[in-house]
């Protein structure tokens, strides 16, 4: 049996701009994760979600209930991948609505054990706790799984002559591309139709 090298990750980016200092840092944190993962001979494949180009079905979701195909297939992507990288940019001192929406939109279950990496972007350095009280809190109760260093970039850190968010993304990558490489969650099939464990179509009369 061949022993299977390659792990998936989702990159979630909720910047509104174009271009967005929210996707620039999402992509560099995705090239050292996958750099990390190439050192231990995983391959990787990156799967990116752009929130502003899904915002209006996320808002449907929200009002009906049910998700429009393209936001199905991110919700899909997202829930059967082996790691997740999260960034937000910084809105009133906590993440993005069009992020908190997104995240209300997904299955409470469906990302249980899911190692993700937690990022953000903001103007000042004043918002860097943004992560630890405000995203990590979010995913500890989906029982996702953050890495210990999260990635914050202020406006002052890009263009930046000392190295220190560069040393960040390097860290956090790491951390992440040790949890990913032991993941199996992509591997798993899952069946969209399976009924719950236990179903009767007869209920409790037994089988006619």
């Amino acid at each position: 049996m061949t022993e299977n090298t390659t792990r998936k990750i989702t990159v979630v980016s909720s910047g509104l701009s174009q271009p967005s200092s929210t996707r620039l840092l999402a992509d560099r944190i995705a090239t050292a994760t996958a750099s990390a993962l190439d050192g231990k001979g995983v391959t990787t494949e990156i799967t990116v979600i752009e929130l502003r180009d899904l915002a209006q079905d996320i808002t449907n979701n929200l009002l009906t209930g049910f998700a429009p195909p393209r936001l199905q297939a991110a919700i899909d992507t997202l829930t059967e991948s082996d790691g997740l990288i999260a960034v937000t940019p910084v809105f009133t001192t906590s993440y993005s609505g069009l992020f908190k929406s997104f995240v209300d939109v997904l299955d409470p279950q469906s990302i249980t054990g899911l190692p993700v990496l937690l990022a953000a972007t903001g103007g000042t350095e004043r918002h860097s706790l943004v992560i630890d009280y405000a995203m990590r809190p979010l995913f500890t109760y989906l029982h996702a799984v953050p890495v210990s260093t999260g990635v914050y970039a202020a406006s002052s850190d890009w263009g930046s002559a000392e190295d220190a968010l560069p040393r960040r993304i390097e860290r956090a990558a790491s951390e992440l591309a040790a949890l990913v490489e032991a993941s199996d969650r992509s591997q798993h099939i899952r069946d969209p139709f399976a009924l719950p464990e236990g179903f009767s179509p007869v209920g409790g009369f037994g089988a006619q």
